[in-house]
């Protein structure tokens, strides 16, 4: 189930939404200074949880912004980088290191659900009064996706980890994020190739928050319908 790997840069904040697997590597942040005998604050580190993109899915959706007229970002956007795509499905914020491998297990109960059969759909400005990032929506027509954000949910919540959110999940791909500060319109964008897809694993990830942009770091994956 445990996946790792040297993670990936997103390019940009990552304002709603992983490393180690099974709580190994794990980095302790501070220490113990000189004959100082108190014990070292607990790590912390930022989570979340999304569904992983296909590869011709990322490429699609950056061949897609790669063709937007200019007028179409009135604001200079911050890009998310192809390897970083994804749709995530319950952000967990800062967690203690220590919860890991728990977390990691409670997201297994994904292996129950199938695949989710996905298709690119309309591009969308979110929030929608006062945008912070272009994404993209994706179709989930027969609704497995909705489930295994639903068990995915339940089972986070459940372990104390994750508080739901009061809407209902849309399911989006973040392409881009607007600068803090800047303001953009809801200006009307072409909508990508309508390419079907299957989504296939869901991802525990640990973000890496830097200047130049958040880093991305699996820790642990999950096969639908293993």
């Amino acid at each position: 189930m445990v996946a790792r790997g040297a993670g990936v840069s997103d390019g940009g904040g990552e304002p709603v939404v992983g490393e180690a697997g099974g709580g190994e590597g794990l980095e302790v942040a501070g220490g113990v200074g000189g004959e100082s005998r108190e014990a070292p604050p607990a790590e912390r580190v930022r989570l979340f949880v999304a569904l992983e993109l296909p590869a011709e899915v990322r490429q699609e959706l950056v061949r897609w912004r790669e063709r937007l007229p200019s007028a179409a970002a009135p604001v200079r956007l911050r890009w998310v980088t192809p390897a970083s795509l994804h749709v995530t499905l319950c952000f967990l914020g800062w967690r203690p290191a220590e919860q890991i491998p728990s977390i990691a297990e409670a997201c297994a109960v994904t292996a129950a659900c199938a695949p989710a059969e996905l298709k690119l759909a309309e591009p969308v400005w979110l929030p929608p009064r006062r945008p912070r990032v272009l994404a993209v929506e994706l179709r989930d027509e027969t609704g497995g996706l909705s489930q295994v954000q639903g068990r995915l949910s339940a089972a986070l919540e459940a372990g104390g980890w994750y508080e739901p959110e009061k809407r209902a999940f849309r399911a989006h791909a973040t392409v881009a994020r607007v600068p803090k500060g800047a303001r953009v319109g809801r200006v009307a964008l072409p909508a990508p190739a309508r390419l079907s897809f299957t989504g296939r694993r869901v991802t525990l990830f640990r973000s890496r928050l830097s200047a130049a942009g958040a880093r991305y770091e699996p820790v642990a994956s999950v096969a639908l319908g293993a």
